[in-house]
């Protein structure tokens, strides 16, 4: 039995107990018998709603990338896309880019965006075949295809896997039951198919990314409870790639040679045991996630929570390049963890990614994305590096520069971040678990409907408003989650300071709410100092890593190159970013959180991700390293802190740090001296 103790207050306030058994929350989609009770359950898509900051987010992809893809990558994402019936794509990136559109677009309430969704969901539902199977059919023999059009690729399972998402998603916000008809008769086609043509049968990937699959099975059988679908899902486990083993036979650590496992397929992979533990209920299935997260942050991780994959695993030298389609997709798979764990700890990594690097991956108006970044990058160009996939404008900020799925796939990060701010609980009651200016509309207690506000500039202020604005007084328990970072939560009701105990890092406020009663819980935030590779030094307060301010000097550049995955070759624009101040500094050995002085800016403008708005700088004493130089087009290697060229000048300097989201070029990893 697992006790959460509630608020200890002078206003009533109960302790009690939760267990999967006892309790299960009465008005949401969760889990149903034999499955494990869920610790968190997911809000329908539109109840949650953001403010400030998230809210900008939002209207830059409407009016940028997301909301104009269809034009401007028209060649793929237009009306001859294989999911639209025509003769061009046919495989990922059509359905990608749907998967961060349809919760944009219900989120904003948008009509418009619905509409271009709604075009693609429609002729999947209109068009699925007879035995069930969906999607994109095979062409003509002889047709002259462009990537994605092959045979193989329009019958692999992995797309649909995919588009399985874009439908679930479109289901939360609608009810339209005729998603519910579709996914059963396709699972039932694929209990049928699956046994001579397994997940990995066209390609690998769907063998890599069998959990994105499993996933949707659960959560329809959670609605429908045919029992076919839990010999589906043990089907589909067998048949996905054992990442359980992988995180924990020590293969991730492997450094000669390096382990030859493709970054997304790990960001993706991390959520496959911890799925599949609902339906197995074995423990090892939830301690092999987090010791794959150790295996990675020992072998190949950087200060910002992500590691060296460009695109093979490559390491910890901080100039190694990560992934955009790698920060989305872990994104997710936390975002998948969370409500079936209830641990804080994914919520933590979860805001790690979203506040550190996913800004610094698209550019302020969401019209470019870079493909790789580094922890310590000085230099964005189109220019050869250390990347196993080292070509088509890897580092640069365009639109099919590099490998194009993260054109495609990068739209689904914001969204699916604020629609996890919030969750319903297993007792009827509300959790606020992720942390950003938001409201929420959910039932709770008996099935009334309340609403909170949440007033905050978190990450940059360590003070968090929430109030209950319903008019109706209402029992019901309130899930607040105290970061594993901070040591000395407060919470204050209605102005007075209360005494609380937390369980797991949860605070529960049980009690009678009424209209305009305020919580106000204060999480302060101090200066972390981490080691990374060759004794390398990061800098952290509270969810944010900080890196040095650099000044920037962006250059626009035309060039005709022939993407060969994107159909034909066309001049596409993309920046390079050059330095136009000092970079090559190092920290004192011994520096510690209070060597810096803290400034903060009196407002959080509603764009702060970018080196203008920068809310919080961090001042600190350092020495540059004159011998340290451009190696490769990158920083050069961080050498040992023995080495003679590692030496600084005399010299001691203060120099500015502000939080890595606000960076294009950076340090975050810092020679010690």
């Amino acid at each position: 039995m697992r006790k959460i103790l509630i608020v200890g207050l002078s206003l009533c306030f109960l302790i009690g107990t939760l267990t999967a058994k006892e309790k299960q929350n009465n008005h949401y989609i969760t889990n149903q018998s034999p499955l494990m009770a869920q610790k968190y359950i997911a809000l329908p898509l539109g109840a949650i709603k953001p403010k400030g900051t998230l809210m900008k987010m939002l209207e830059i992809q409407r009016d940028g990338l997301t909301g104009n893809i269809d034009s401007v990558y028209s060649v793929v994402c237009g009306d001859n896309n294989g999911w639209l019936g025509g003769t061009g794509d046919g495989w990922e990136r059509g359905p990608y880019w749907l998967d961060g559109l349809v919760p944009l677009a219900y989120i904003l309430d948008d009509k418009d965006l619905q509409q271009k969704a709604q075009k693609w969901i429609e002729w999947s539902i209109a068009n699925q075949l007879p035995n069930g199977n969906f999607g994109p059919q095979p062409l003509p023999k002889g047709y002259k295809h462009i990537r994605g059009t092959q045979q193989g690729k329009r019958e692999d399972w992995w797309p649909k896997m995919v588009m399985l998402k874009v439908l679930q998603q479109y289901y939360m916000a609608t009810n339209d039951k005729r998603v519910i008809n579709l996914m059963t008769k396709y699972f039932s086609y694929m209990l049928k198919e699956l046994p001579s043509r397994p997940l990995g049968h066209y390609t690998y990937w769907g063998n890599r990314r069998g959990g994105d699959n499993l996933a949707v099975v659960y959560w329809l059988y959670n609605i429908t409870k045919n029992k076919f679908l839990l010999e589906l899902g043990e089907l589909i486990h067998t048949q996905t790639f054992k990442w359980e083993d992988v995180f924990t036979n020590n293969s991730i650590r492997k450094i000669n040679p390096l382990p030859k496992y493709h970054c997304v397929n790990v960001a993706q992979g991390l959520k496959a045991p911890a799925i599949y533990y609902q339906q197995n209920n074995d423990e090892k299935y939830l301690d092999a996630v987090k010791e794959g997260l150790s295996a990675l942050k020992d072998a190949h991780g950087f200060v910002n929570g992500m590691y060296g994959g460009d695109e093979q695993l490559h390491g910890n030298d901080p100039t190694q390049g990560s992934e955009l389609c790698s920060a989305t997709e872990m994104m997710f798979s936390f975002e998948s963890i969370l409500p079936i764990t209830g641990d804080v700890y994914y919520a933590d990594y979860l805001e790690k990614i979203a506040y550190n690097v996913l800004p610094t991956q698209h550019t302020d108006d969401f019209n470019q994305k870079q493909y790789f970044q580094q922890a310590n990058q000085v230099k964005v160009t189109d220019q050869s590096r250390n990347f196993f996939n080292d070509h088509y404008g890897r580092l640069v900020f365009g639109t099919t520069s590099g490998y194009p799925c993260c054109l495609t796939n990068m739209h689904q990060g914001w969204p699916k971040f604020i629609q996890n701010l919030w969750y319903a609980t297993p007792d009827n009651g509300v959790a606020a678990l992720v942390y950003g200016s938001s409201s929420v509309k959910v039932k709770v207690a008996n099935g009334k409907e309340i609403s909170f506000k949440e007033e905050t500039n978190y990450p940059f202020s360590d003070k968090i408003d929430f109030t209950y604005e319903s008019e109706k007084s209402i029992k019901f328990p309130f899930h607040l989650r105290v970061p594993l970072w901070c040591e000395k939560a407060t919470v204050k009701l209605n102005g007075k300071t209360v005494d609380f105990t937390k369980k797991d890092n949860i605070i529960v406020i049980n009690r009678l709410w009424e209209k305009d009663d305020k919580v106000e819980l204060t999480l302060p935030m101090e200066i972390n100092i981490s080691r990374w590779h060759e004794g390398s030094i990061g800098v952290e307060r509270g969810p944010l890593v900080y890196g040095l301010k650099v000044e920037e000097n962006w250059v626009e550049v035309k060039k005709k190159y022939s993407f060969p995955h994107s159909g034909d070759g066309y001049e596409d624009p993309f920046w390079e970013v050059f330095p136009a101040s000092e970079w090559r500094y190092a920290l004192g050995n011994k520096v510690k959180g209070k060597d810096f002085e803290v400034v903060s800016n009196e407002e959080t403008v509603s764009m702060p991700w970018n080196l203008k708005n920068a809310p919080i700088t961090l001042k600190v004493k350092a020495k540059m390293i004159p011998s340290w130089e451009i190696v490769n087009n990158s920083a050069g290697p961080i050498l040992s802190p023995s080495h003679p060229s590692r030496y600084p000048n005399d010299k001691e300097e203060i120099i500015e740090l502000i939080p890595y989201g606000c960076t294009t070029l950076r340090i975050s990893q810092f020679p010690a001296w």
